[in-house]
């Protein structure tokens, strides 16, 4: 589609994250034993032939440029256009906050980016939702309809009720009502991602930084008189608000169905590439109901787990229930149940480490337990 122009929002951040988002911010999150969150929206947008796509940023964000780079993995790498990473802008006057507080503000730090836009229309979207979707029949929708803005929508629960957008549908699938934090009978929640013409955008901009209006959701959807379609989807949707969310999501990739609704042939989720050998697994080993990247060395057991490239189980050790990232060491005698271990961490042996599902132990990258 050369009509349409992406941008992500990858600011989106969460205190309740905690260990995992001290280096990194939520989109830049490894995910699913080879990706990171912000790799399915942007496979989203160039499946959908979207080639143009500026990824705006706010703070915690160099894991996120070593993992973008050049935009080359996603074909982003382009003489004219492709990816633009958009850092972030200050707002001027004394005692002012040091970032952006929303989306409209975030825009309006770089509305010089949004002017030079060469496409007539425009898709918004977060960069934490892990999700596979058919942005093109979107686009058919948004452009038959002559809506001011579509939105993306779901009947599921995908974030925490406190922190969702609910929207309310007609028989012809335009919205009659917006709420945030509540969900009315029949309505469906927000996944984020919104359509409109260009032209609209920056009208929108134009007037919520004449009103010192700043949140898209609030201050555009709720207060702003338009025609607000709805784009429903069926399909597989999370969002990652919590290190109890995360590690639920990152546990239902074990089901089947989950990766037959994210992994499609049709549309592939694409990422930076790290070649690496094939897993290995010892005489002695045993592997059930997991998840392993390339890399893996695999001596000991491994049972319901998500372990991602160069992970090191070695003989004697028992990873039960777990989330294993990058290059995490694991020696022999240690008993891991309900773990995340960020990057390069090490579990000496003989420890002992047991959470619960819905408060798993996290451990900080690069630590030696």
């Amino acid at each position: 589609m050369k009509d349409l122009h992406g941008i992500i929002f990858a600011y989106t951040n969460n205190t309740r994250l905690k260990e995992l988002t001290e280096h990194r911010t939520v989109s830049s999150l490894p995910f699913g034993g080879r990706y990171r969150v912000i790799d399915f929206m942007l496979s989203n947008m160039v499946n959908a032939g979207v080639y143009d796509v500026g990824v705006v940023m706010r703070d915690n964000y160099q894991s996120l440029l070593d993992h973008l780079g050049s935009g080359k993995a996603w074909d982003l790498a382009r003489k004219r256009g492709g990816l633009r990473l958009l850092p972030p802008f200050g707002r001027a006057g004394a005692g002012s906050p040091t970032y952006f507080r929303g989306k409209m503000e975030a825009l309006a730090s770089v509305a010089e980016y949004v002017d030079y836009i060469r496409q007539e229309y425009v898709v918004i979207a977060d960069g934490d939702i892990i999700v596979n979707l058919p942005l093109e029949a979107m686009f058919d929708q948004h452009v038959r309809s002559g809506a001011d803005v579509t939105c993306m929508c779901t009947p599921c629960q995908v974030s925490e009720p406190e922190l969702a957008t609910y929207v309310t549908l007609d028989d012809k699938h335009f919205v009659k009502n917006v709420s945030s934090g509540r969900a009315e009978t029949g309505s469906y929640e927000a996944l984020g991602v919104y359509m409109m013409s260009k032209k609209f955008l920056k009208s929108i901009i134009a007037e919520c930084k004449s009103h010192s209006l700043y949140d898209f959701e609030r201050d555009v959807l709720q207060r702003k008189s338009m025609a607000l379609a709805a784009f429903p989807f069926e399909g597989y949707a999370a969002r990652v608000q919590s290190t109890a969310q995360y590690f639920c999501h990152s546990m239902e990739l074990l089901t089947p169905e989950v990766r037959g609704s994210l992994f499609l042939r049709s549309r592939p989720v694409k990422t930076k590439v790290r070649d690496e050998t094939s897993a290995y697994y010892g005489p002695d080993s045993c592997v059930k109901n997991s998840v392993l990247a390339d890399g893996c060395i695999i001596e000991g057991h491994v049972e319901d787990s998500v372990l991602f490239r160069g992970v090191h189980v070695k003989k004697g050790a028992v990873v039960r229930n777990s989330i294993l990232m990058q290059d995490v060491c694991v020696h022999p005698g240690a008993d891991l149940r309900y773990v995340i271990c960020d990057k390069a961490v090490v579990i000496n042996q003989g420890r002992l480490l047991v959470g619960h599902e819905s408060y798993p132990i996290a451990i900080s990258k690069g630590a030696m337990v």
